[in-house]
């Protein structure tokens, strides 16, 4: 793996708007001008990977909607990139019909049934359009690209894949099976635009092992069929995989419900989980100065802006993973580090506005313009520079706010002591009635986090007492009951997880000096400094990766789709630590987890982890889906 998936995927993309050919390289001629139309999946996944100014490097000058009201330009031609669902397909006949384009090239986010092909080829000779529609091609693209190791499989329709879908008690099993599909359809796409394929290990008994099942008899069946392999020749890439292959680690949301409750201090995890933080693109509400508008005037509307956190984000790919008040500092250095440039060019600036013939000047001059020459080749790097210092100076301040007004460092060193079972400086009790501290949801949280990891769960007078102390908090106890029953669920199938007994350290709290002259009020909040310990997740896969053996994952299955017949055994056939790995979280993943496993492989010299989730929740809205499990 040595070419991420990002870069695999963008590649993808941009061969498919290149009406499938491979771009060529230093080509100097106009591309050609072209539509590309796409449905609000194609849009997720478009987005996260191609700007609006790359996509006009190559030549696309509109992109639209499917579904929108679009007028005929009869003389260019349209990339379609949509899923083949029936109102998609139905839509396009009616493009054809209408002569919207001169030519039409479309392309299905995953494969498209025969059925529905025959539809478009009907369509195209009843509107005599045959010569019109140029290709057709599935391109096998259904999954979205976050980070150079992290994927997730949707995005719109998402609730149909959620925790919450796999977990009713209610569900019927066509129904499981369909979102078990909808997984592994997903997960096929995946591994054809990796261009590999994996050993595949899961728990017993979940969904993961189903999605295992499944994507196995997939994987098996496209081998099998070799004129019509996708596995073979030119996809591969040359020699790519040429002896190693990856292991695909499957597992199951329920081995860990406390850490998506988690509070959490890294950077990216903080912005997930406190302001709207979607497909790397975060958005701000920006609070208006109250104190100058009139008396009875209506208050301003507030602004929204959005930024997008992109991999050409530097200071975004450094610190992403780096604890929060590290954050804060470094910001505050790259705004001196510019300021000082800036200064720079203004002193230069002063200098060549002088007047009259005297000697000095003059040899100031010839001394200077060498390095105004290279002040002014230096102005867009320092305008970028400024750009992004803005941005994180915005968003690093939208978190503190949080941090400062819900005691989030207070949160987050509890929980992780609770996580850890050192011992507690403050009753659960005294935490949850402070009315100071956090909203109700974050009381709800920390005392879900108390109440998966407590060995022994609390009797029946300490539950009613906590009860009334979250509802006086003014929380909805309503996640507590799923939790419940999760719990008495689980202590029958295994042993409670461990999480390791690492605590955060507090480092005192911030020095005067960096407060007095940043524009981050550190004041009051933690210094803490996180240790390196391993989530469940981040266990299990060091378990299986390194072949040790260990009670938690002896009993894993194992998948070899190469292997001629399947075999229902746990016993690896390969005894050889993997070199590359993908570990993917049915039922939901998060960034606390992705940036685990990153610090993880950071120690691990030439090895490769990708986390991928069916989607992508915080807590807030992982809190949401267990309070409607906890209704019924």
């Amino acid at each position: 793996m040595a070419a991420g998936i990002r870069e695999k995927q963008t590649v993808a993309l941009k061969r498919m708007l290149n009406f499938n050919v491979p771009p060529i390289k230093n080509s100097t001629g106009e591309p050609v001008w072209k539509v590309l139309i796409y449905d609000r999946f194609g849009q997720d996944i478009i987005s996260p990977l191609l700007s609006v100014k790359e996509l006009r490097d190559m030549g696309i000058t509109l992109h639209l909607l499917l579904h929108s009201d679009r007028d005929p330009i009869p003389d260019v031609p349209a990339v379609y990139f949509v899923m083949p669902t029936e109102e998609n397909i139905d839509r396009m006949c009616q493009d054809l019909r209408n002569q919207l384009y001169e030519s039409y090239y479309l392309n299905f986010i995953s494969a498209i049934s025969r059925s529905k092909l025959e539809d478009i080829a009907n369509a195209a000779l009843g509107a005599s359009a045959v010569t019109q529609v140029a290709k057709v091609f599935d391109q096998y693209l259904n999954f979205i690209t976050l980070e150079d190791d992290m994927f997730v499989l949707c995005n719109q329709n998402k609730a149909l894949i959620s925790y919450h879908a796999i977990n009713r008690p209610e569900i019927a099993d066509t129904e499981m099976e369909a979102i078990m599909d909808t997984v592994v359809d997903s997960l096929f796409c995946f591994f054809v635009t990796l261009g590999a394929i994996p050993v595949i290990r899961c728990s017993r008994g979940t969904a993961a092992e189903m999605v295992a099942v499944k994507l196995d008899k997939k994987l098996r069946e496209n081998l099998r069929d070799a004129r019509n392999s996708l596995f073979t020749g030119d996809t591969l890439g040359a020699g790519q995989f040429s002896f190693q292959r990856p292991l695909l680690v499957l597992v199951d949301r329920n081995i860990d419900l406390a850490t998506p409750l988690h509070h959490t201090w890294t950077y990216q995890a903080l912005v997930h989980d406190v302001l709207d933080f979607h497909l790397n693109r975060v958005n701000l509400e920006e609070s208006s100065g109250m104190e100058n508008s009139p008396a009875g005037a209506r208050p301003k509307k507030k602004n929204k802006k959005s930024y997008d956190l992109t991999p050409a984000d530097k200071f975004w790919q450094k610190h992403k993973g780096s604890p929060f008040p590290e954050v804060a500092e470094s910001v505050q250095q790259e705004l001196e580090s510019y300021r000082a440039q800036e200064d720079e060019v203004k002193r230069l600036k002063s200098i060549m506005g002088i007047e009259g013939e005297d000697e000095g000047a003059i040899s100031m001059l010839s001394d200077n313009t060498a390095k105004l020459t290279s002040a002014v080749s230096s102005l867009p790097e320092l305008l970028e520079k400024k750009r992004l210092i803005d941005l994180h100076t915005n968003v690093a301040t939208a978190v503190l706010e949080h941090i400062k007004a819900r005691k989030l460092d207070v949160y987050f060193e509890y929980e992780e002591k609770i996580m850890s079972k050192s011992t507690l400086d403050k009753s659960l009790l005294d935490m949850i009635s402070d009315p100071d501290a956090g909203t109700p949801e974050d009381k709800m949280r920390l005392f879900l986090i108390y109440y998966i990891n407590s060995v022994q769960a609390p009797s029946e007078a300490d539950l009613e007492q906590y009860k009334k102390a979250l509802t006086d908090a003014g929380c909805n106890l309503t996640p507590l009951n799923y939790i419940k029953q999760w719990k008495a669920f689980a202590k029958m199938a295994s042993a409670p997880t461990s999480y390791g007994n690492a605590t955060a350290k507090p480092l005192g709290l911030f020095s005067r000096v960096m407060n007095t002259g940043s524009q981050f009020v550190m004041e009051g909040v933690k210094n803490l400094v996180l240790k390196q310990q391993n989530l469940p997740v981040t266990r299990i896969l060091d378990n299986l990766m390194e072949m040790k053996s260990n009670p938690e994952t002896d009993d894993y299955r194992y998948f070899d789709p190469k292997m001629l017949r399947g075999s229902d055994s746990s016993v690896p056939r390969n005894k050889n630590p993997f070199q590359e790995a993908i570990v993917f979280v049915v039922g939901g993943g998060n960034y606390i987890e992705y940036q685990n496993l990153v610090d993880y492989i950071k120690g691990k010299q030439g090895k490769h982890v990708l986390y991928g989730c069916s989607e992508l929740f915080n807590a807030a809205q992982f809190i949401k889906q267990l309070s409607q499990l906890g209704q019924k």
